[in-house]
Protein backbone atom coordinates (compact mmCIF):
# COMPACT_ATOMS: atom_id res chain seq x y z
CA UNK A 1 0.00 0.00 0.00
CA UNK A 2 1.34 3.67 -1.01
CA UNK A 3 -0.01 6.69 0.87
CA UNK A 4 -0.59 9.90 -0.74
CA UNK A 5 -0.78 12.92 1.83
CA UNK A 6 -2.67 16.00 0.23
CA UNK A 7 -2.15 19.34 2.10
CA UNK A 8 -4.89 22.08 2.12
CA UNK A 9 -5.51 25.28 1.06
CA UNK A 10 -2.78 27.39 0.46
CA UNK A 11 -0.02 24.85 2.06
CA UNK A 12 2.36 22.70 0.27
CA UNK A 13 3.84 19.72 1.31
CA UNK A 14 5.85 21.36 4.47
CA UNK A 15 1.98 20.70 6.12
CA UNK A 16 2.78 16.90 6.50
CA UNK A 17 6.75 17.29 7.46
CA UNK A 18 6.12 15.84 10.70
CA UNK A 19 3.69 12.73 9.85
CA UNK A 20 5.41 11.31 6.60
CA UNK A 21 8.77 10.56 8.37
CA UNK A 22 6.49 8.69 11.08
CA UNK A 23 4.91 7.01 8.48
CA UNK A 24 8.28 6.05 6.68
CA UNK A 25 9.67 5.10 9.85
CA UNK A 26 7.25 2.67 10.28
CA UNK A 27 7.36 0.96 6.98
CA UNK A 28 4.69 2.73 4.87
CA UNK A 29 5.51 3.59 1.21
CA UNK A 30 5.00 7.71 1.06
CA UNK A 31 4.34 10.04 -1.50
CA UNK A 32 3.61 14.04 -0.49
CA UNK A 33 1.71 16.51 -2.94
CA UNK A 34 2.95 19.73 -3.41
CA UNK A 35 -0.12 21.49 -5.04
CA UNK A 36 -0.88 25.11 -5.88
CA UNK A 37 -4.30 25.24 -4.74
CA UNK A 38 -5.20 27.19 -7.96
CA UNK A 39 -7.66 24.58 -9.62
CA UNK A 40 -9.56 21.60 -8.26
CA UNK A 41 -9.15 19.70 -11.04
CA UNK A 42 -5.36 20.54 -11.63
CA UNK A 43 -4.57 19.79 -8.33
CA UNK A 44 -6.80 16.12 -8.43
CA UNK A 45 -4.81 15.41 -11.44
CA UNK A 46 -1.76 15.98 -9.82
CA UNK A 47 -2.43 13.24 -7.17
CA UNK A 48 -3.73 10.71 -9.68
CA UNK A 49 -0.57 11.29 -11.65
CA UNK A 50 1.48 10.54 -8.41
CA UNK A 51 -1.01 7.13 -7.76
CA UNK A 52 0.34 6.73 -11.15
CA UNK A 53 3.73 6.68 -10.87
CA UNK A 54 3.57 4.19 -8.17
CA UNK A 55 3.48 0.30 -8.71
CA UNK A 56 0.97 -0.80 -5.80
CA UNK A 57 -2.43 0.27 -4.50
CA UNK A 58 -2.80 3.64 -3.00
CA UNK A 59 -4.12 5.11 0.28
CA UNK A 60 -5.09 8.83 -0.16
CA UNK A 61 -5.18 11.05 2.98
CA UNK A 62 -6.61 14.73 2.72
CA UNK A 63 -6.49 17.45 5.39
CA UNK A 64 -8.71 20.28 5.12
CA UNK A 65 -9.61 21.61 1.89
CA UNK A 66 -7.27 18.51 0.24
CA UNK A 67 -10.33 16.04 1.53
CA UNK A 68 -12.07 17.76 -1.58
CA UNK A 69 -9.17 17.35 -4.14
CA UNK A 70 -8.93 13.58 -2.34
CA UNK A 71 -12.54 12.55 -2.95
CA UNK A 72 -12.11 13.79 -6.70
CA UNK A 73 -8.79 12.08 -6.68
CA UNK A 74 -9.75 8.70 -5.02
CA UNK A 75 -12.02 7.42 -7.94
CA UNK A 76 -8.89 6.41 -9.54
CA UNK A 77 -8.67 2.76 -10.20
CA UNK A 78 -5.82 1.72 -7.72
CA UNK A 79 -6.71 4.26 -5.17
CA UNK A 80 -8.24 1.47 -2.19
CA UNK A 81 -9.22 4.06 0.53
CA UNK A 82 -9.59 7.97 1.69
CA UNK A 83 -8.48 8.95 4.70
CA UNK A 84 -10.19 12.85 5.95
CA UNK A 85 -8.08 15.08 8.21
CA UNK A 86 -10.31 17.64 9.46
CA UNK A 87 -11.02 17.55 6.04
CA UNK A 88 -13.58 18.58 3.22
CA UNK A 89 -15.67 15.75 2.01
CA UNK A 90 -18.08 16.67 -0.61
CA UNK A 91 -20.88 14.98 -2.19
CA UNK A 92 -21.44 14.22 -5.74
CA UNK A 93 -22.52 18.39 -7.48
CA UNK A 94 -21.49 20.33 -4.12
CA UNK A 95 -18.38 22.65 -3.62
CA UNK A 96 -16.37 23.05 -0.71
CA UNK A 97 -18.06 26.96 -0.19
CA UNK A 98 -21.69 24.91 -0.10
CA UNK A 99 -20.30 22.83 2.72
CA UNK A 100 -18.78 26.33 4.61
CA UNK A 101 -22.43 27.73 4.32
CA UNK A 102 -24.50 25.55 5.64
CA UNK A 103 -22.40 26.30 9.65
CA UNK A 104 -22.29 29.40 11.60
CA UNK A 105 -19.30 31.10 10.19
CA UNK A 106 -15.72 29.80 11.73
CA UNK A 107 -13.46 32.14 13.81
CA UNK A 108 -10.98 32.05 10.23
CA UNK A 109 -12.83 34.34 9.04
CA UNK A 110 -11.78 36.62 11.03
CA UNK A 111 -8.54 35.91 9.56
CA UNK A 112 -8.99 35.81 5.93
CA UNK A 113 -8.88 38.64 3.40
CA UNK A 114 -9.35 38.81 -0.82
CA UNK A 115 -6.58 40.09 -3.30
CA UNK A 116 -7.60 41.75 -6.23
CA UNK A 117 -8.37 38.65 -8.21
CA UNK A 118 -10.22 36.99 -5.51
CA UNK A 119 -7.64 34.17 -4.52
CA UNK A 120 -8.19 34.08 -0.82
CA UNK A 121 -5.04 34.52 1.89
CA UNK A 122 -5.16 33.76 5.48
CA UNK A 123 -3.43 36.72 7.83
CA UNK A 124 -0.55 35.59 8.57
CA UNK A 125 -0.06 37.20 12.67
CA UNK A 126 0.77 36.45 16.02
CA UNK A 127 -2.65 37.24 16.99
CA UNK A 128 -3.90 34.73 13.96
CA UNK A 129 -1.49 31.85 15.12
CA UNK A 130 -2.48 31.86 18.55
CA UNK A 131 -6.25 32.30 17.68
CA UNK A 132 -6.28 28.92 15.06
CA UNK A 133 -3.22 26.81 15.89
CA UNK A 134 -2.16 27.62 19.22
CA UNK A 135 -1.00 24.30 19.62
CA UNK A 136 1.26 23.78 17.04
CA UNK A 137 5.31 24.64 17.44
CA UNK A 138 6.28 28.22 16.59
CA UNK A 139 8.96 27.44 14.46
CA UNK A 140 6.53 24.77 12.46
CA UNK A 141 4.37 27.68 12.03
CA UNK A 142 6.89 30.04 11.04
CA UNK A 143 8.00 27.69 8.60
CA UNK A 144 4.62 26.97 7.18
CA UNK A 145 4.12 30.69 6.81
CA UNK A 146 7.20 31.05 4.15
CA UNK A 147 5.75 28.36 2.47
CA UNK A 148 2.08 29.57 1.99
CA UNK A 149 0.35 30.13 -1.19
CA UNK A 150 -2.44 32.35 -1.61
CA UNK A 151 -5.54 30.13 -2.98
CA UNK A 152 -7.70 30.98 -5.62
CA UNK A 153 -11.38 31.10 -5.12
CA UNK A 154 -12.15 28.75 -7.98
CA UNK A 155 -11.06 25.64 -5.56
CA UNK A 156 -14.04 26.47 -3.12
CA UNK A 157 -16.67 26.70 -6.05
CA UNK A 158 -15.92 23.47 -8.09
CA UNK A 159 -18.89 21.03 -7.87
CA UNK A 160 -17.26 17.50 -7.08
CA UNK A 161 -17.72 14.47 -9.08
CA UNK A 162 -18.85 11.36 -7.83
CA UNK A 163 -17.11 10.78 -4.65
CA UNK A 164 -14.83 8.57 -3.39
CA UNK A 165 -16.33 7.69 -0.36
CA UNK A 166 -19.71 6.86 -1.89
CA UNK A 167 -17.40 3.28 -3.36
CA UNK A 168 -14.58 2.91 -1.47
CA UNK A 169 -13.61 2.57 2.14
CA UNK A 170 -12.94 5.87 4.34
CA UNK A 171 -11.86 7.09 7.25
CA UNK A 172 -12.18 10.72 9.43
CA UNK A 173 -9.95 12.27 12.05
CA UNK A 174 -12.30 15.13 13.34
CA UNK A 175 -10.67 18.10 15.68
CA UNK A 176 -12.66 19.00 18.50
CA UNK A 177 -11.19 22.23 18.31
CA UNK A 178 -11.09 23.09 15.21
CA UNK A 179 -11.68 26.74 14.52
CA UNK A 180 -10.94 26.66 10.46
CA UNK A 181 -13.89 23.66 9.70
CA UNK A 182 -16.74 23.62 12.13
CA UNK A 183 -16.36 20.29 14.04
CA UNK A 184 -20.06 19.65 13.91
CA UNK A 185 -19.60 19.81 9.52
CA UNK A 186 -16.77 17.48 9.98
CA UNK A 187 -18.99 14.75 11.88
CA UNK A 188 -21.83 15.51 9.42
CA UNK A 189 -19.81 14.48 6.50
CA UNK A 190 -18.08 11.89 8.23
CA UNK A 191 -21.33 10.34 8.69
CA UNK A 192 -22.42 10.86 5.21
CA UNK A 193 -19.77 9.14 4.01
CA UNK A 194 -19.76 6.30 6.57
CA UNK A 195 -16.19 6.51 8.02
CA UNK A 196 -14.94 5.17 10.47
CA UNK A 197 -14.29 8.02 13.06
CA UNK A 198 -11.80 9.39 15.99
CA UNK A 199 -11.99 12.71 17.84
CA UNK A 200 -8.57 14.62 18.58
CA UNK A 201 -8.60 17.58 20.97
CA UNK A 202 -6.75 19.61 18.60
CA UNK A 203 -6.83 22.86 16.60
CA UNK A 204 -7.26 22.43 12.26
CA UNK A 205 -3.26 21.92 12.25
CA UNK A 206 -3.66 18.44 13.06
CA UNK A 207 -0.65 17.28 11.15
CA UNK A 208 1.52 19.52 12.87
CA UNK A 209 -0.17 19.75 16.14
CA UNK A 210 -0.38 15.96 16.92
CA UNK A 211 1.51 14.15 14.18
CA UNK A 212 1.69 10.96 15.90
CA UNK A 213 -1.76 10.78 16.09
CA UNK A 214 -2.42 11.18 12.71
CA UNK A 215 0.26 8.63 11.85
CA UNK A 216 -1.37 6.18 14.15
CA UNK A 217 -4.82 6.82 12.39
CA UNK A 218 -3.28 6.50 8.98
CA UNK A 219 -1.28 3.22 9.77
CA UNK A 220 -4.39 1.74 11.19
CA UNK A 221 -6.50 2.57 7.79
CA UNK A 222 -3.45 1.23 5.74
CA UNK A 223 -3.61 -2.31 8.06
CA UNK A 224 -7.39 -2.51 7.46
CA UNK A 225 -6.89 -2.36 3.79
CA UNK A 226 -3.94 -4.72 3.46
CA UNK A 227 -5.74 -7.12 5.75
CA UNK A 228 -8.80 -7.32 2.89
CA UNK A 229 -6.39 -8.13 0.39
Amino acid sequence: MHIVLVHGMGGSDYDWSSVAPLLRASGQRVSVADNMSQSLTDDVAAVQALVDAVDDDALLVGHSYGGAVITNAGTHDRVRGVVYVAAFAPAAGEAVRDIVERYEPAEVSHYMTRADDGAWIGVESEEARLALSWDVPEEAMVTRRQRRRASADAIFTHPTGEPAWASKPAWYLVATLDKHLQPAAQRDMAARAGATVEEIATSHSIPLAAPEQVAAFVSHAAASLSADG
